[in-house]
């Protein structure tokens, strides 16, 4: 088995400023995540090369494409209260949007069995037609509409904690990709209930589960099985892309929940025996506490080689069922409706 592991350079380069939680470092972590593994022997590293305008014109207003590489070129600045760029962040967009095309390139071909992207700036906050979150490009969007243009089945499973507004809102009326997430709520951005389930086509095709601060992952699993196994099970997809947040981790400055790096194995492993078949692709999102980064990192590379990683345990206590079964009623009800 051979796992592609991409990052570049150029992603360094794109600078969030002195204080902003997405920092450089931030993939010196999860880099060092492959030697907390176990499974370094079967890592293959590459640099990924650039999305072109046209991959990206699948997911994102022309317009908008344009006016941010202008924006970049200019020098840069504040997008939003949250979001940096500068004239270096241009490239690097392109260069982690590009990373997912890459890769699926390099997979078609039988160079490798899966992928990790660690990628900078992250993603799943941008929308159609401008930059939010951290987020300029959705790489993993981008990524999505490749596949579906080829004929794929495309599931996007997202365990950021922040709900990835974007990628919902990009495929919200398409039956072509599945998008779940699980997230906490309330938080940024605000969307993500579980009443949100797709418009038109796309009805059905959207699925989140908005847990409380706090939450173990006895409750995912429980939410998962319940909600998400038989939806994923009918959709039978051929390719699962991964959202890896790593902010929803206990030590995460940013968010509340409490999984542990342990956890994310967990619910990596849990998605592939859903889908043995399918290509398995992880792009970096949020996380933002570097030693669980590392850690978390090295327990899902693991987990898409097949094994558990026993860095740390798994978060303790219990499903919290009334939960869930609200979130059950909610979703049939709008479903229903």
């Amino acid at each position: 088995m051979v796992i592609l592991f991409g990052t570049h350079p150029k992603y360094v380069e794109h600078d969030s400023g002195t204080v902003h939680p997405d920092s450089p470092q931030r993939l010196q972590a999860v880099f060092k995540g492959i030697e907390l593994s176990g499974i370094k022997e079967l890592v293959q590293v590459f640099q990924p090369t650039q999305a072109t305008v046209e991959e990206l014109s699948r997911v994102h207003q022309p317009s908008y494409i344009e006016a941010l590489k202008r924006f970049c070129l200019m020098g840069g600045g504040m997008l939003d209260p949250d979001t940096m760029a500068t004239e270096a962040s241009w490239e690097a967009a392109l260069l982690a949007a590009g990373a997912g095309l890459d890769a699926a390139r390099r997979i078609y071909a039988g160079e490798a069995d899966a992928a990790f992207l660690a990628v900078r700036p992250p993603g799943h906050h941008a929308v159609s037609d401008r930059a939010m979150g951290f987020c300029l490009l959705n790489n993993i969007a981008v990524l999505s509409a490749e596949l579906v243009s080829r004929g794929e089945r495309v599931l996007v499973f997202d365990f950021d904690a922040h709900h990835g507004n974007g990628t919902q809102e990009i495929f919200f009326e398409s039956s072509k990709v599945l998008y779940v997430s699980t997230h906490q709520y309330p938080l940024y951005p605000g969307t993500g209930r579980a009443r949100e389930v797709g418009k038109g086509e796309g009805k059905g095709y959207t699925l989140n589960l908005p847990f409380h601060a706090n939450t173990v992952v006895a409750s995912y699993m429980e939410g998962l099985d319940r909600i998400a196994a038989p939806v994923i099970e009918s959709f039978a997809p051929t390719w699962i892309l991964l959202s890896s947040g790593f902010d929803a981790h206990r030590q995460d400055p940013l968010t509340e929940l409490g999984l542990t790096s342990a956890d994310f194995g967990m619910l990596t492993l849990w998605i592939k025996q859903l889908a043995p078949t399918a290509n398995v692709v992880a792009m970096l999102e949020g996380g933002y506490d570097l030693e669980a980064l590392e850690t978390s990192t090295a327990s899902t590379l693991a987990a898409m080689a097949g094994f558990q990683l026993k860095l740390e345990s798994p978060s303790q206590g219990r499903a919290n069922i009334e939960m869930i079964s609200a979130l059950e009623e909610s979703r049939k009800r709008a479903l229903s409706d």
